[in-house]
């Protein structure tokens, strides 16, 4: 059958049938498109929009042929698919039932591949669903690199390059991220952790900055419209078609040069937060499917963002595979960090459940195989999953514990050795089965303070994030050196970055895969500022800092090449005791575990390949260590020292200083790590 043309199609004809209800989302056929989508409604309308302004160009209702269970699909032909913007509107109900109740605004397909109307960063979006291309140039495949082997690197698309120091062409996107690949190598880190590229409002923030009233950005992007799309503002020209481009010759340039791709997703909560969001497409669509509601049909809030998502209801659950796949089939990504991830171990009334089926079912799905799985095992509710999100092995978690016992360590909180230990050999309390590569290591990530402002605050600043300074986390076990803030006090100066230099060399040495947050290797600051989600210039990496900070950049790189260098620092099991780990104190075998204690050291050692490092930290004041003998034909190596001037402070494998003798002096608040060779 067919309908009469608007005028944008005088003199043809718009010819409507059955689409495929087994392919949800909007794809080109020959001659036209197909649109399928799950409504619990009575009726449905496919929308053809002028992608430029949103246009209402034809309505075309879904006719009881196209309905299967509560899908609708339906076969276009007569439209130029690349050039339509479409969308649906549905009337509430049972099909079938009598008209009555208004009909929907025009909602976005969850499914679209490409969002039209988002402008560039900062413009309000009027968004419009694209239909791309499916034929697309493969990606060069990832390079498969062993978990045991991955050294992570958590970055921000726009904040990696937009400073004027970045001297990019294009600075905030996509194509300049990629000129950045030679300093990653050079760094040491093989995988890349975007925060979120799926299409998100960044004008959707109801704060404003205090003072001037000026609308403050949803700069992180954790509050998702269009889950698979990838966000136009971060290409070139912010079109879905160069989005989707620029984003593919990403993923692409970072696997022809060794290094994996990672995306934070968010299937915690969506955009459309509570009554009082915007209604771009779930919530219209079915809302009991997809979200959890109270008793009043409210919306829980276990996110602190107004809704949180049902997802282990079938129907979410299919949209979150589907996604996930469609991530990795069309942009070739190699794993995925699963924001606020206890949400996902949740039932339809928001207890947690014993054996949830959407971990499961992501963990066992075949096109998944070989994607790393990364929950952060928390939500809003203050549930803690860390050690016991999944007993399944592919899941691996962002070790908040980690994070927590290094800062105490470092700060030389009461009982901190006994508990740092653990970590350090890949923390066997939490992952007993599931070995050391279950943890994510991390000191500092995209939320908190920046490592430089861990080491020059003691208190969170976040003022300007118009919340009264109350937002963020309260208490991040920070410490100033001698003096909140800037500094020009040698003395202040010297105890941060020496501390800053510990936790860098911590996370090197400690079995896990370590993470490491972008511009901590050259001492980004935020100014104390722990809570910069809506921090847009206050966020980016200042380039020149590359060149200030060279000695701690060289550091950082030295400690990265010690991990490598290193097949004991990385073994995927948990070691058993002494000869494979050995704890010492001042003399050999004779650790300090008392809740006072101040040193932590330990001998690392493995038989094949041989290699053998040992690693201590001092918490107190200067003392002289009698170290454990090396094995047999081979002495100690010194590698980093942490209590040696900058710049002095770290040799690249094969250039460490044999030591004489059988003694090493530990300056206070000092870290080092030393290898055996012959």
């Amino acid at each position: 059958m067919s309908v009469d043309a608007p005028p944008l199609f005088t003199g043809t004809s718009v010819g409507v049938g059955p689409g495929d209800p087994l392919v949800l989302g909007a794809r080109p056929v020959p001659g036209g498109f197909t649109a399928a989508v799950h409504a619990v409604a009575a009726r449905v309308w496919l929308v053809l929009l002028d992608p430029r302004d949103g246009r209402v160009l034809a309505e075309l209702p879904f006719r009881p042929e196209h309905r299967t269970g509560s899908v609708y699909a339906m076969t276009v032909s007569g439209v130029a698919s690349e050039r339509i913007g479409y969308g649906f509107r549905v009337l509430p109900g049972r099909p079938g039932a009598p008209d009555g109740r208004p009909v929907s605004g025009v909602l976005l397909d969850p499914r679209a591949r490409g969002l039209a109307g988002s402008g560039p960063w900062g413009s309000r979006p009027r968004y419009v669903c694209r239909i791309l291309p499916d034929r697309l140039d493969p990606v060069a495949p990832g390079p498969r690199i062993d978990p045991a082997d991955l050294v992570i690197y958590e970055t921000h698309v726009r904040g990696f390059t937009r400073h004027q120091s970045s001297g990019a062409a294009a600075p905030g996107t996509y194509a300049a991220l990629a000129d950045r690949i030679p300093y990653l190598r050079r760094l040491g880190v093989n995988c890349v952790q975007l925060l979120p590229i799926a299409e998100f409002d960044e004008t959707d923030n109801t704060y404003t900055a205090p003072g001037t009233g000026a609308p403050l950005p949803n700069y992180w992007g954790y509050n998702t419209v269009g889950f698979f799309a990838p966000k136009a503002a971060y290409a070139s020209e912010p079109t879905p078609e160069r989005a989707d481009a620029e984003f593919r010759d990403l993923v692409d340039t970072l696997h022809r040069a060794g290094i994996a791709v990672l995306l934070d997703v968010v299937f915690n909560h969506t955009a459309e937060g509570d009554h009082r969001g915007p209604t771009h497409s779930f919530r219209a669509l079915d809302e009991s499917g997809y979200y959890l509601l109270d008793r009043h049909g409210a919306p829980r809030n276990l996110t602190a963002t107004g809704n949180t998502v049902n997802a282990n209801h079938p129907v979410t659950a299919a949209f979150v595979l589907d996604c996930l796949r469609h991530w990795v089939t069309r942009y070739g990504v190699d794993g995925f960090r699963f924001d606020m991830a206890s949400i996902l171990n949740r039932d339809g009334s928001g207890t947690l459940l014993a054996q949830p089926w959407l971990p499961a079912a992501i963990a066992r799905d075949p096109v998944l195989a070989d994607s790393l799985l990364i929950a952060e095992a928390t939500d809003a509710t203050g549930t803690d999953q860390v050690g016991s999100f999944s007993a399944d092995p592919r899941w691996r978690e962002w070790n908040g514990r980690y994070r927590d016992d290094a800062r105490r360590l470092l700060l030389a909180r009461p009982g901190s050795v006994g508990r740092f230990a653990a970590r350090l050999v890949g923390s066997p309390d939490l992952y007993p089965e599931r070995g050391p590569l279950a943890s994510v290591n991390y000191i500092a990530c995209h939320d908190g303070l920046t490592l430089a402002d861990w080491t020059a605050y003691s208190r969170r600043h976040n003022a300007a994030n118009g919340e009264g300074g109350g937002d963020g986390i309260p208490d991040e076990e920070s410490e100033n050196g001698g003096e909140e803030g800037p500094s020009t006090d040698p003395g202040v100066l010297r105890r941060r970055a020496r501390k800053h230099r510990n936790a860098l060399l911590l996370l090197a040495v400690s079995r896990g895969i370590p993470m490491l947050a972008a511009g901590d290797e050259t001492a980004r600051t935020q100014h104390g500022n722990n809570n910069a989600y809506c921090q847009d210039e206050l966020s980016w990496y200042d380039w020149s800092r590359t060149r200030t900070e060279a000695d701690l950049l060289r550091f950082t790189a030295h400690c990265l090449a010690f991990r490598a260098a290193h097949p004991v620092l990385r073994r995927p099991d948990h070691p058993y005791g002494a000869p494979d780990v050995s704890w010492h104190g001042e003399e050999p075998d004779k650790p300090d575990w008392a809740v006072d204690a101040s040193l932590l050291a330990v001998l690392l050692h493995q038989p094949d390949p041989a290699d053998t490092v040992f690693v201590a930290v001092n918490t107190g004041d200067p003392r002289t260590l009698r170290l454990p003998d090396p094995p047999l034909g081979t002495r100690w190596h010194l590698h980093l020292d942490t209590g040696a001037e900058p710049g002095a402070d770290s040799r690249a494998p094969g250039e460490g200083r044999a030591l004489e003798g059988e003694r090493l002096h530990l300056a206070a608040h000092a870290a080092v790590a030393l290898a055996a060779h012959p």
